[in-house]
């Protein structure tokens, strides 16, 4: 990797001042409950290519059988954008580098681009690696020697850097320079600990940069909650790699969020980082990756969460709707996302107004159907309805007071019968459904670890007859409030379903002072949003 700062061009052609490093395929594995199959990691290593990132991070193949499975896998993949890297230690103390087995494993992972870390703080190296400090320099020196000389390209990452740099600055300075004269590449400053304040990172950034002359990278972790601002003040101090996780996921508190890191240096600072036109993609991959993590994307992550250009005071939303700049640093769709008026007692009739418009641009305040479906908009909030998060059963609701809203199927009845099992079982209740599509009825049974999930197992069982797509949804999250708690076992609740089908994530909501009506309500309404937005896409392709 050639000096970036002044824009030149990678392998590929393609104009990048800073390279992405992404290791959420190793690092974000480290990251609590999130486990990844062979098959889910080729998928990511797609996505983030089809992004661009110039480099995917492909895990060690020397320890595990899956990294081993992985790495064969992939090879059948071929990449237009990214660079796949494999990654492990310094050789063992005392011993040849050719001899090392897991220096073999990585070159028999047949990858171009090998990450190496070695330990920089002489700590480490006394205490935890229980060598001395001249043969630490010789393990890094001879690691990347022998792995250049097998015609790697290789980049050190200094484990620890910025804790040895502060405990010996001269000796972290040689373990790099070990690096160097190996015939490295890049060399990576980690602040593996997570503990070094942004302004820090960037002054010890800096004296590597007037130090050597090859490239230098930093990886950061967030256990301060700055890993994003200390990656990007390393890119204002000379760092020309930034390595991270996309979703920012990985052990402890994580990773530097890469998927916020590339929108700043893009859209704030200019820098070229993936492909012209890319980062109009970031926010569906971002949530691509969260969908093969099995993880909820937070709505407030920056750039790429569902509430990020999210809007709910009157004032803010009357604001947005004349000129966005006044509440939003960036247009939404520069990222992929699109701007969210959440339902409220303090939105005011303007945001309804908007919400309205995506369905009848011609609608004004003093159309008579505003005025219809604010009126029922209050009279369900008094009932304890809340749309602010229930974007789902909202639309619902203006399609039907606009006569633009079929129901899918009609409810004959549903049964729910629960039972305490004698043995450790997962299946807790048993659910029959009876519904009628145009005329043709189904019966379907399902059972489930609890009511809720019975029913849900009945209700797609029947309408994957009728309408294969459902077979798609999937629901993410279940939240249950008690509206009145002085009543006891008889007070109101709300139940808020959050459904996605891969590709879109939606809430809906229902409200009974019965518990599974509540829930039943906004399952079929989760359907039912599902189901509408389908035949409206398929529209839109037929034209």
């Amino acid at each position: 990797m050639k000096d970036q700062k002044d824009g030149a061009q990678d392998k590929n052609g393609l104009l990048r001042n800073v390279h992405i490093f992404d290791s959420t395929l190793r690092d974000g594995a480290q990251g609590e409950g999130i486990s990844f199959s062979v098959q889910d990691k080729l998928h990511i290593v797609r996505a983030l290519d089809e992004l661009g990132v110039a480099f995917i991070e492909a895990g060690n193949p020397g320890s595990n059988p899956k990294d081993l499975e992985f790495f064969e896998e992939v090879k059948k993949i071929e990449l237009s954008n990214s660079h796949l890297v494999a990654f492990g230690s310094t050789r063992r103390k005392d011993i040849d580098a050719s001899s090392d087995q897991n220096l073999r494993s990585l070159l028999a992972a047949g990858t171009e681009y090998v990450c190496i870390f070695g330990k920089t703080w002489d700590f480490h190296v006394t205490e935890i690696l229980r060598s001395t400090l001249v043969e630490n320099l010789a393990m890094i020196r001879d690691t990347v020697a022998f792995l250049v000389g097998e015609g790697r390209t290789v980049f050190y990452d200094a484990e620890h850097y910025f804790d040895a740099f502060r405990s010996n600055p001269g000796y972290a300075m040689e373990t790099l320079r070990a690096a160097a004269e190996g015939g490295a590449s890049a060399l990576v400053l980690c602040d593996t600990n997570g503990g070094t304040l942004p302004d820090d990172i960037q002054l010890m950034t800096e004296k590597v940069v007037a130090e050597f002359g090859i490239p230098v990278g930093i990886h950061c972790h967030n256990d301060t909650g700055m890993a994003v601002a200390s990656s990007i003040l390393a890119v204002k101090g000379g760092a020309v790699q930034v390595q991270g996780t996309m979703l920012g996921f990985g052990e402890r508190t994580g990773n530097a969020n890469l998927s916020t890191i590339i929108a700043n240096l893009e859209l704030k600072m200019h820098i070229p980082c993936i492909p012209a036109g890319r980062v109009a993609d970031l926010t569906p991959v971002a949530r691509r990756i969260a969908e093969i993590a099995n993880i909820n994307l937070e709505g407030g992550m920056p750039f790429v969460g569902h509430n990020a250009f999210a809007h709910k005071a009157g004032m803010h939303i009357d604001a947005v709707t004349k000129n966005s700049t006044a509440y939003e640093h960036v247009p939404p769709d520069a990222v992929g996302n699109e701007r969210t008026f959440l339902m409220s007692e303090v939105a005011g009739r303007s945001m309804i107004i908007e919400k309205i418009r995506k369905f009848d641009p011609n609608i004004k305040k003093d159309t008579p159907l505003a005025a219809q479906i604010v009126a029922r908009v209050k009279e369900l909030e008094h009932e304890g309805y809340q749309f602010e998060g229930a974007e789902g059963s909202f639309e619902l609701l203006v399609r039907k007071n606009m006569g633009k809203y079929k129901p899918f199927f009609d409810l004959h009845y549903y049964k729910i019968i629960g039972e305490q099992p004698i043995d450790d079982v997962t299946c807790t209740a048993f659910a029959q459904v009876k519904i009628g599509v145009e005329g043709e009825m189904a019966i379907t049974a399902g059972e489930g670890d609890g009511p809720v999930h019975a029913l849900d197992c009945a209700l797609r069982k029947g309408l994957e007859r009728f309408y294969p797509g459902v077979r798609q949804i999937r629901l993410t999250d279940f939240k249950v409030r008690v509206l009145d708690s002085r009543s006891a076992t008889a007070a109101k609740v709300r139940v808020l379903i959050e459904s996605t089908d891969g590709e879109e994530v939606w809430t809906t909501v229902g409200v009974s002072s019965d518990l599974i009506e509540a829930s039943w309500l906004a399952l079929v309404d989760s359907f039912e949003y599902k189901l509408i937005t389908d035949v409206e896409k398929r529209f839109r392709a037929y034209l």
